[in-house]
C-alpha cells in the first residue's frame, strides 16, 4: 500500500475525526490512503467531492468512482497510478509535475478526470505539452490532406474534378503510378539540364558563329530549349491546377521554378529584337547575367528530395546557432586582423598593407583555409596566426554539433509523423470496416456512403478533438511520439 504522509494539522486532531476524513482510494490495484483535510484544500476536485459525499446514496458515489466497498470504505478507479502520483501532488505542493515517460496527452485527460485545473501544471511540462499539441497537429494536418485526396464528392463539376486530378498528377508523387513516373521524368530533366549548362561552357565542346564569338554547340542548345519546354509546361500546369494561385505564385520554391525559366525567354525576346539591340554592351552584360541565373534550376531538386527539404527546415530551426558561428567569427576577424595588421608594420615587405586587407587574411586563416597569398613575416605576427587558427577551429565546432542535432532530431521526427499518420488511417479504416458490418441492415443505396461517413467522423475528431483530448483512442498516435521521445 502506497500512503503519503499526514500533514501536522491532521496529526494533532483527534484520532476518530481524522480517521473519518480519511479515504482510502484503489487506482489501477495501487492503494492509498489520503487525508480529507488535504483533499478539501481543492473541493472542486474528484476526491474532494469523494470525501464530502461520503456519506450520501450508494448512486451518487458510483457516479464518482467505478466502484467502492462499504466495508472497507475503499474506492476503485480504473486509471493509471503512475500518472495520479504526479497528480495528487498538487493537495501537498501545490503544483503538479509530470514525471518522464508518461504522455503528455494522456496525463492531460487524467487532470481532467480528477477535475484538476490545467494552470497547476509547472511550466516545463507545459512546454512538454505544447510541443506535443504542435506534432498531433501536423499529424492532423497530414490526415486531413490523405483524407481530402481519397474523397470525391459527387457534386464538384467536372472541371473542378480535372483540376484536382491535375494537381494531384503534378504535385503529388505518392498519389499514383503516373505521378511518380512525372515526378521521376521531371528529376531527370533537373540534371539533364545542369549537366547541359556545364557542358556548355567548356571550350572544345564550343562553335564559332558567324561573327567569330564563340557559343554553345547547338545539340546542346537543342538539349537545353527541350528542357525548358518540360519546364514550361510543368510550371503552367502546376500553376493551372492550383487550388490557391497567388500563394502558388509567392511560394519559394515556385519562386525558384519561375526563375529557372525565366532567362530562357527574356534572352530569346532579345535576340528577336534584331542585331542591333544585342549589340549593345549593356544588353549583351543583361543576357550573360541571366544566363548565369540558370543554375537556379538545380533548386529545383529540393521539391522531388525530402532530404534537402529536412536540411533546409534544420536550418531555419538553427539561426540562433547560426547566429551564434558569425558572431564568433565576426569577432575574431576584426581583433586578429588589427593585431596582424600592428605586428607586421615592422617589417619592410610586409603583405598586411591596412586592416580591411587583412580581414580576408583573417578569414582565410581562422577558416583552416590558408590560400597563401597573404601570410605574417614577423614572430609575432605567426604567433598571432597559429592563435588565430585555434580559435577559428573552436569557434566552427562549437555551433556544429547543435545544428547536425536539429537535423537528426527533424528528420527522425518526421519520419515518426509520417509513420503515425498511417497508423491514424488504418485506424479510420477499421473503424469504417466496424461501422459497415454493424450498419449492414441498414445500408444505403450508395455505396460509398459509409465509407464517407466514417471517414467524415474520424477527421472531425483528428483536429480541434485531437488537441483537447476529448476522445481516449487518439493515445495510439500519441504512443508513437513518446517511443520517438525515448529513443532520443
Amino acid at each position: 500500500m502506497w500512503t503519503l504522509p499526514r500533514t501536522q494539522f491532521a496529526r494533532s486532531n483527534g484520532s476518530s475525526s481524522s480517521d473519518e476524513k480519511e479515504i482510502a482510494v484503489n487506482i489501477g490495484g495501487v492503494r492509498l490512503v489520503l487525508c480529507g483535510d488535504i483533499l478539501n484544500r481543492y473541493p472542486d476536485s474528484r476526491l474532494a467531492e469523494l470525501v464530502n459525499c461520503s456519506t450520501r446514496s450508494f448512486d451518487v458515489i458510483s457516479s464518482l468512482c467505478d466502484d467502492y466497498d462499504p466495508g472497507k470504505r475503499e474506492f476503485y478507479f480504473d486509471r493509471d497510478p503512475d500518472s495520479f502520483k504526479c497528480i495528487v501532488e498538487v493537495y501537498y505542493f501545490g503544483e503538479i509535475h509530470m514525471k518522464r515517460g508518461i504522455c503528455p496527452i494522456c496525463f492531460i485527460k487524467e487532470m481532467e478526470f480528477w477535475k484538476i485545473d490545467l494552470s497547476y501544471l509547472d511550466e516545463c511540462c507545459k512546454s512538454n505539452l505544447t510541443e506535443k499539441e504542435e506534432e498531433l497537429a501536423e499529424i492532423a494536418d497530414k490526415v486531413k490532406v490523405i483524407l481530402d485526396d481519397l474523397n470525391c464528392d459527387p457534386n464538384v463539376s467536372r472541371t473542378e474534378r480535372w483540376q484536382k486530378f491535375l494537381w494531384k498528377l503534378m504535385e503529388k508523387p505518392e498519389s499514383s503510378l503516373p505521378a511518380r513516373v512525372i515526378a521521376v521524368v521531371s528529376f531527370l530533366f533537373i540534371l539533364v539540364s545542369s549537366v547541359v549548362m556545364c557542358l556548355g561552357t567548356i571550350p572544345d565542346l564550343q562553335v564559332e558563329n558567324s561573327e567569330g564569338n564563340r557559343v554553345e554547340h547547338p545539340t546542346l542548345d537543342a538539349i537545353e530549349t527541350a528542357c525548358i519546354g518540360w519546364f514550361t509546361v510543368e510550371y503552367v500546369l502546376r500553376l493551372a491546377s492550383s487550388p490557391n494561385k497567388v500563394h502558388f505564385a509567392l511560394s519559394f520554391m515556385n519562386m525558384i521554378d519561375f526563375l529557372a525559366i525565366l532567362p530562357f525567354y527574356v534572352v530569346l525576346v532579345l535576340t528577336c529584337l534584331g542585331t542591333t539591340m544585342m549589340e549593345l554592351a549593356n544588353v549583351q552584360q543583361a543576357v550573360q547575367a541571366l544566363r548565369i541565373m540558370r543554375i537556379a534550376r538545380i533548386f529545383k531538386l529540393a521539391r522531388h528530395s525530402s532530404g534537402l527539404q529536412t536540411l533546409t527546415y534544420a536550418l531555419k530551426r538553427s539561426f540562433k546557432e547560426l547566429g551564434l558561428l558569425l558572431m564568433y567569427m565576426g569577432v575574431g576577424i576584426f581583433v586578429f586582423s588589427a593585431l596582424g595588421y600592428t605586428m607586421e608594420q615592422s617589417h619592410p615587405e610586409t603583405l598586411f598593407r591596412s586592416i580591411p586587407q587583412s580581414f580576408w587574411w583573417a578569414i582565410i586563416t581562422m577558416t583552416t583555409v590558408g590560400y597563401g597569398d597573404i601570410y605574417p613575416k614577423t614572430t609575432l605576427g605567426r604567433c598571432n596566426a597559429a592563435i588565430s587558427f585555434l580559435c577559428g577551429v573552436i569557434a566552427i565546432a562549437l555551433p556544429i554539433h547543435p545544428i547536425i542535432n536539429n537535423f537528426v532530431i527533424y528528420y527522425n521526427k518526421q519520419k515518426v509523423l509520417e509513420t503515425a499518420a498511417k497508423h491514424e488511417l488504418e485506424l479510420m479504416e477499421l473503424r469504417a470496416l466496424e461501422l459497415a458490418v454493424k450498419s449492414s441492415s441498414r445500408r444505403c443505396d450508395a455505396p460509398g456512403n459509409t465509407w464517407e461517413g466514417a471517414m467524415r467522423a474520424s477527421r472531425s475528431d483528428t483536429y480541434i478533438p485531437l488537441l483537447l483530448g476529448a476522445r481516449s483512442e487518439r493515445t495510439n498516435t500519441c504512443a508513437y511520439l513518446h517511443r520517438f521521445d525515448r529513443s532520443l
